[in-house]
């Protein structure tokens, strides 16, 4: 007997204020990271260049975040029966391996710079650091009120708070070379916000490549949903049991429930399945497909 069950409890926007404060974010970071690169680029400053690719993977994260709540609303087709979900999870690998690249970018381009450090208006640095200070400041406070209640917007919130304070680093670099003469202090910094990018980007690529590979999402057990069906009054064993994302906020089950006889009638395996697909959903798996069976090959109560 199989059992196909697909839940509505997905995350989705808490509204159009939240959608607003992604697509506001978002263009806000985007406009200063072109800002950023130019200044960067005029003043010959590796810090303002190395703080436009940080604020450049919180546009690809607002944007994968934004993503995931509209791909969420569109409906599976003939082709693609699981609708178009799994995208965020390939968005998020695609944004993991490009910071890594411009990680790497940053990192060869800092450490030839320590040896031969080049002339930086440090005024000039400090003023465009501070303009990313209040923007990323801004693009935090948008999601302040939903940061309770929406876990999307949490990640963005901290995220944003994270930068602004790199940005904050950056302007104290460049008042320090103002001050002090001291030009090695561009590309110092650049280590840190080096730092900063691969201890965000080694979570990032780490899950999503686990989600891209089909492994178990992190945070969900098999043993412990294994012993909550084995709880169930009734349930003699679970077998063929797999968990997978279907995308970044949504996850599927398949498994084998395996009944005892006196429990093996159709009545008692849809409240069974009823029973633990509501447990299935505190444990973050929304979309179950279970089938059972009976312990004695042969019982006729439900598929063996």
């Amino acid at each position: 007997m199989h059992d196909h069950n697909h839940s509505h409890h997905h995350h989705a926007p808490t509204g159009g204020t939240l959608n607003r404060a992604f697509v506001l974010g978002i263009g806000l970071n985007l406009v200063f990271v072109v800002i950023e690169v130019a200044a960067g680029l005029r003043f010959d400053s590796l810090a303002l260049l190395s703080d436009a690719g940080h604020n450049l993977s919180d546009v690809g994260t607002l944007a994968l975040s934004l993503l995931a709540f509209k791909l969420a609303a569109l409906a599976a087709n003939k082709s693609y029966s699981y609708g178009y979900r799994k995208s965020t999870v390939l968005a998020s690998l695609f944004n993991a391996l490009l910071l890594v690249v411009v990680s790497g970018a940053i990192g060869w381009e800092a450490w030839h710079r320590l040896s031969h450090p080049s002339s930086v208006p440090g005024l000039g640095v400090a003023a465009v650091a501070f303009a990313g200070l209040l923007i990323n400041s801004t693009s935090a406070w948008l999601f302040h009120r939903d940061q309770e209640h929406d876990l999307n917007a949490r990640g963005a919130y901290l995220h944003l708070l994270a930068d602004a304070a790199v940005s904050l680093g950056v302007v104290l670099t460049g008042v320090g070379i103002y001050y002090s003469g001291w030009v090695w202090l561009d590309p110092a910094i650049s280590f840190v916000i080096l730092a900063v990018i691969l201890w965000g980007t080694w979570g990032l690529l780490r899950d999503s490549l686990r989600l891209s590979l089909d492994g178990v999402p992190l945070g969900i057990s098999l043993q412990e949903i294994e012993q909550k069906a084995l709880a169930i009054e009734g349930v003699a064993g679970i077998h063929h049991l797999h968990v997978w994302a279907m995308s970044t906020t949504q996850n599927a089950l398949t498994a084998h429930m395996v009944l005892r006889d006196d429990y093996a009638t159709p009545e008692h395996s849809s409240a069974i399945k009823h029973k633990f697909r509501h447990i299935l959903e505190h444990l973050n798996v929304h979309h179950a497909t279970l089938e059972t069976e009976c312990v004695s090959a042969g019982c006729g109560a439900v598929e063996c």
